[in-house]
């Protein structure tokens, strides 16, 4: 969590190690709401443009931890905090793992179960990206109609709907949705939707345009130093120039 800046995700403010006992304390932003989901949201969901703002920001937030190279893991309403402005911050990383590449391969998968990709199930390697867009899709669903895409009366009953049973969406929901949560929920994770394709979608994009691009914190480091540099070969410059004149 040192690591990450951004305003999509809970910020670690410091870190405390207790010299006197075995203890070290984890001091975090505080954020007002929690939007709770314990499998009978109201009904028809969040609405969809709500529903909308919500996946803007958790899409933000996921799509510059991937880029950091960071697998959150247990994406799901729980571990989605609601300012009181209504902005999104994805929390809980106890489960995350950060890899050194782009090489994000997994065999267990942590989560919880109903929010687990149909790969993860099954037992084998699987792509912890593509698990994490799955989740993303199950939230979503979540949100627009009000429960568990897949839901068992036992954990191995959830897990064999998720991997078997096809998808059943209301057929009032907007086209454009349906696409959207289709293609999140794609049982095959390499035809799964990306997030940048998320990103792009028609139904993410319609109200509010393209997502904001925040810049990370080395790559803001990355370009202060540049401007610094910039600025001293424009002063250096600026003297020559005036060394020329006199």
């Amino acid at each position: 969590m040192k690591m990450l800046d951004h305003p999509n995700i809970v910020n670690l403010i410091e870190v405390i190690d207790d010299p006197n006992t075995d203890n070290f304390y984890m001091v975090l932003e505080y954020v007002e709401g929690k939007w709770v989901f314990e499998g009978s949201g109201p009904p028809g969901g969040l609405g969809e443009s709500t529903s909308r703002r919500y996946l803007r920001d958790i899409v933000a937030g996921l799509m510059y931890l991937h880029a950091h190279h960071i697998v959150h893991g247990d994406i799901k309403p729980d571990n989605l905090l609601v300012t009181s402005s209504g902005l999104v911050k994805i929390g809980d990383f106890s489960v995350s793992q950060v890899f050194e590449d782009d090489n994000d391969e997994l065999r267990r998968s942590p989560g919880t179960p109903v929010f687990t990709a149909p790969e993860c199930c099954l037992g084998l390697t699987y792509h912890g990206k593509a698990a994490d867009t799955w989740a993303l899709g199950v939230t979503l669903y979540c949100m627009v109609v009000g429960k568990y895409p897949f839901l068992g009366d036992t954990l191995q009953d959830t897990y064999d709907k998720i991997v078997n049973s096809s998808l059943s969406i209301p057929g009032s929901i907007n086209p454009q949705l349906v696409d959207l949560i289709l293609q999140l929920l794609c049982k095959d994770p390499k035809l799964r939707i990306t997030l940048h394709g998320v990103a792009e979608h028609p139904w993410v994009v319609s109200e509010e345009g393209p997502l904001p691009q925040f810049l990370c914190r080395c790559k803001r480091k990355s370009f202060g130093g540049q401007e610094n540099s910039m600025s001293g070969m424009n002063g250096d410059l600026d003297r020559s120039e005036q060394s020329a004149t006199d």
